[in-house]
């Protein structure tokens, strides 16, 4: 996997990527709070790449709110319907716009 900052690659970019795919590697892409996206090269059907490609960012995703579940401990029933509530009206005021 080759580091490039977003910076280089909005100034570069062309090159970073001419230079990482022909091995086939992975470029990250990192800003000023860390890493930000990565560059992944297709090698093969894109359909089933995308497919593995979004359950990955499932799985990161579910980890990520397990790891934020554990931190805060479990919602009562009460705080889950504010939660859903809340939603609720906002995606209402969203709607009438």
């Amino acid at each position: 996997m080759r580091l490039v900052s977003l910076r280089e690659f909005r100034t570069r970019g062309s090159k970073a990527v001419k230079s990482a795919a022909g091995r086939g590697e992975t470029i990250l892409l990192s800003g000023r709070n860390g890493p930000e996206y990565f560059l992944v090269p297709v090698l093969g059907d894109v359909t089933d790449q995308d497919r593995e490609l979004q359950r990955a960012i499932a799985r990161a995703s579910l980890r990520e709110n397990w790891r934020l579940a554990e931190k805060f401990g479990p919602l009562s029933d009460e705080e889950i319907d504010t939660e859903i509530a809340q939603a609720r009206a906002s995606r209402s005021r969203r709607k009438k716009k």
